[in-house]
């Protein structure tokens, strides 16, 4: 399947699963350990590979980070993976929002600098 898939086009994909959790630990200055408690808290589900090893992506890896950061400063786990998942869901709403601000001002010719 990855190999159908040009290898320029896996390097610059934000969600291919490039990293092994040993490797992904490494990068972010954490335990595999930690890596699965965000699995559990559902912060992330890392993809398989076909040996059923998990497998990261630089998104999740971005993810992972910013919860290390909360735990870092305190934060306990489950609370970080939900601040983290409420940040995330208030970013999206704020692009979609965006867009259709932006759609409603290209349809009526405004321009939308209220």
């Amino acid at each position: 399947m990855a190999a159908d898939i040009p290898l320029g086009d896996r390097l610059d994909d934000d969600d291919y699963p490039a990293y092994t959790m040993g490797r992904a630990a490494e990068m972010l200055g954490t335990t595999p350990g930690f890596l699965r408690a965000i699995g559990e808290a559902r912060l992330i589900t890392p993809l398989r590979s076909e040996g059923g090893h998990r497998r990261y992506s630089r998104y999740q890896l971005r993810i992972a980070a910013r919860a290390r950061e909360l735990v870092d400063r305190g934060t306990p786990i489950e609370a970080a993976c939900r601040i983290v998942i409420l940040e995330d869901q208030l970013e999206e709403a704020q692009r979609i929002n965006a867009e259709y601000r932006h759609a409603a001002n290209t349809a009526t010719g405004t321009t939308g600098t209220t």
